[in-house]
């Protein structure tokens, strides 16, 4: 992105909103819309909503940089005009006392308008004539942080889709020194077809999505969800599924320290680590040598651990290929290992087995600098 060319005014609201938005929104494309097209003024803004996304375009006028923009919506939603009426609270908006040179102003709007499409979406679903649906709303309780959505067109059936924030904790406070920079969340998405007349309801669609950073911690795709059984609603499964997530995020937090105590027990064997990760203890290199053959050793320590043993991977100081890249093995994971052996003797068995293999590691790297 040729950010500068950006009049100053247009890029500061841009970088004020990429740096202090409380979602993650970013800027898909930018272009020109003036008669001097080095001037890039409008842009595709990319904003989370309800586990997907959508898509708005951000027009000013690189000629007026003092105006407010104006801001169009996807094609799905034309009925929606937060701003209509202009009367009322209607009028009382980001763009009516808009200051350009306040770099603040664009994500105030964006914000704002944002929040009118929650509130717009949930207006829509309320109109829906679904029986089942009907009960699902009045049944829910309110949550916090909760969205839904209503999607429909000529080529996807009618359904509407729930993301139901889980566990009211700061999931971001569970490790010491997590560097997660929004907060880490995990939904649950229900999808609910409607807008037919079905002689049996089909059966609602749960699914667990979490923030991506989150999977450093915890592995949402190794989590089985409870059954839903049938007339089940919403406010129902919640209770359950809460209770089982929140006991698998302690165990997943305990995890983390039973990785922490494993690479500290090979330090008395390999030395210090080289290389570590401080915070989910995921992986760790040390420095070994066999006679003068010197060589890294690389633990790659999933989620599992200690059912699933590390995988290694030694690479050569001494032995380069034709790139100029040091030789690697291939990921070592077959070797004596029992998820019930206490930190040290993991340790001693890894080193005992590592003696052994170095010395097959060395053949290796000879053998491909003889070719």
């Amino acid at each position: 992105m040729a950010i500068d060319t950006v009049p100053p005014l247009i890029n500061a609201q841009i970088n004020y909103l990429l740096n202090n938005c409380p979602f993650p929104v970013k800027v898909e494309q930018i272009w020109s819309g003036c008669k001097n097209p080095s001037l890039l003024d409008r842009f595709t803004l990319v904003i989370p909503f309800c586990l997907d996304y959508i898509r708005w375009d951000v027009i000013y006028n690189a000629m007026y940089p003092l105006a407010a923009p104006d801001v169009i919506f996807g094609p799905e939603d034309e009925s929606f005009q937060p701003y209509s009426g202009g009367t009322g609270k209607s009028s009382q908006n980001s763009l009516a006392d808009w200051n350009s040179k306040d770099p603040s102003r664009l994500l105030s709007l964006i914000v704002e308008l944002r929040n009118a499409y929650m509130a717009y979406q949930r207006q829509r679903i309320g109109k829906v004539d679904d029986e089942r649906l009907k009960f699902e709303l009045s049944t829910m309780l309110p949550r916090e942080g909760m969205e839904m959505y209503l999607s429909s067109g000529t080529e996807k059936p009618e359904e509407v889709r729930f993301a139901i924030p889980l566990l009211d904790k700061d999931l971001y406070k569970l490790v010491a020194g997590s560097t997660w920079r929004h907060p880490q969340k995990i939904y649950l998405q229900i999808v609910f077809p409607v807008g037919k007349k079905y002689s049996t309801a089909p059966p609602a669609r749960p699914k667990l999505i979490s923030t991506p950073e989150l999977k450093a911690l915890f592995s949402i795709e190794d989590f089985r969800l409870p059954p839903w059984s049938d007339g089940m609603c919403i406010a129902e499964y919640l209770p359950i599924l809460e209770e089982m997530l929140g006991s698998q995020m302690k165990d997943a937090v305990t995890s983390v320290e039973t990785r922490r105590k494993f690479i500290s027990a090979l330090a008395p064997l390999f030395g210090r680590p080289i290389e570590a990760d401080p915070v989910y203890c995921r992986r760790a290199t040390f420095l070994a040598s066999s006679g003068v053959f010197n060589f890294l050793v690389h633990f790659s320590i999933s989620l599992q651990f200690p059912k699933q043993q590390p995988a290694l991977m030694l690479q050569s100081s001494q032995h380069f290929n034709s790139q100029g890249i040091p030789v690697k093995s291939p990921s070592i994971t077959e070797y004596p290992w029992s998820p019930r052996w206490g930190p040290s003797q993991m340790a001693e068995r890894l080193f005992d087995f590592l003696a052994d293999e170095s010395l097959n590691f060395k053949k290796y790297c000879n053998q491909l600098n003889q070719q």
